[in-house]
Formats: C-alpha cells, structure tokens, sequence
C-alpha cells in the first residue's frame, strides 16, 4: 500500500517546480503529476494555487529570526533580518514573488514580527511605530529581491540598454552621466546595504537616543 503524500513532500515538490519553471510554472496539476498522483488528491492539503504559494512562502522564511543574540541593538537586529530575508527569498526563483502578496498568521510569521516589533519597542519606539516598520522592511527587501531576481541572466541583453543609457545621459543628462558608474555597476550587495542602512537611519530619527548618550 502506497503511503500518503504529505503538506512537506508536496511544498518541496512544488520548489522544485519553481526552480525549474518559475512561479507561473508551478500549479495543482503539475504538482500532483510530479509526484505520481491525482490533483483531487492534493485538494486534501491545499484547495488552491493560492494555498499553496502561501504555504510556500511560510517555508522560505523558516528560518528567519532564528538565532537573534540577546541583547543586540534594534539596529544589529533588524539589519540581520534584511539579510536573512533577502538570502530566503533568493534561495528559490522567483522566491521574494512567492512571498509578495501572500498575509498569513503562522509561527514562522508570528516569530518574526515578534523579533522585530519587540526589538523596536525596547529602544523605545511605540507600538504602531514598531509595527509599521517591520513591514517596511519586508517591503524593501521583497521590492530588492524581485528586481534583483529579475535581471538578465549573465547580464545577457544589457549592453545595448547600458550603450542607450550613456549615450543619452552624455548627451542630455549631466547628472546620471556623473553618476554613470554607480548606475550600471552591478554590486547589488552595495546597493542592498546601503538601501537598508538609509532606512534605518530614518527609524533612528524617530527613536528616543539611548539612555547611555551614545
């Protein structure tokens, strides 16, 4: 007798056909053929596409927030979570898509949120000061990720975009021709970095200084 296929065999069946096909690949019907069996019987686990993906984007962020030291700085902290999202959403194609969209009250959800809004609310930040800034985080990263996940493989198709890019901007647009190095350079971990860290000198603004003056 052949033993049944659980919610973990078929989310892992369900990466595999992401990896191979992205998100638009990815479906009941193929899932199920994959595993040898019928669609009907994957309505048992998940009553659509939509259940699925959500079940798919509480896999990838398992391992968010997971070892955070004890007392580290709201800053350290949220600043760990930005690369622990970034590496969880990059770990499948079109991951940060998976992720986009879906509202789920999990443990992997819950676990996070807490991590962050607490993390804020003892440096003295309020509530919904706290909270509304652990989605704008998750906001920047999946915004990151989805560009980044976008490009061109190997940059394939991009000279002749970059060619237009700097024969415009020398010609009509003295300030992006400045910054041309920085605008087709490809260190997205730079990017990453410093978009985060801009963020986060905003949250700062917004946060009573620490009680030791520093």
């Amino acid at each position: 007798m052949r033993k049944a296929i659980g919610r973990d065999q078929i989310v892992a069946s369900a990466f595999r056909l992401l990896d191979e096909a992205g998100l638009e690949g990815v479906s009941l019907r193929k899932v199920a053929c994959q595993l040898g069996i019928r669609a009907p019987s994957l309505y048992w686990h998940f009553k659509s596409k939509q259940a699925l993906v959500d079940a798919m984007a509480d896999a990838l962020i398992h391992d968010v927030a997971r070892d955070v030291p004890a007392g580290q700085s709201w800053r350290e902290t949220l600043l760990q979570l930005a690369h622990e999202f970034r590496r969880a959403f990059k770990a499948h194609r079109d991951g940060a898509r998976v992720y986009a969209g879906t509202y789920l009250a999990t443990e992997n959800v819950m676990r996070v949120a807490e991590v962050t809004i607490s993390s804020l609310a003892q440096a003295g930040a309020t509530i919904d000061f706290a909270a509304t800034t652990a989605m704008d985080l998750i906001y920047y990263v999946l915004g990151f990720v989805i560009e980044e996940q976008s490009l061109p493989e190997n940059g394939a198709g991009m000279e002749e975009v970059e060619a237009t890019f700097l024969a415009m901007a020398e010609a009509r647009f003295p300030y992006c021709w400045q910054a041309r190095h920085f605008l087709t350079e490809p260190d997205l971990e730079r990017r990453f970095v410093q978009g985060v860290g801009l963020l986060l000198d905003g949250v700062a603004l917004r946060l009573p200084p620490p009680a030791d003056g520093r």
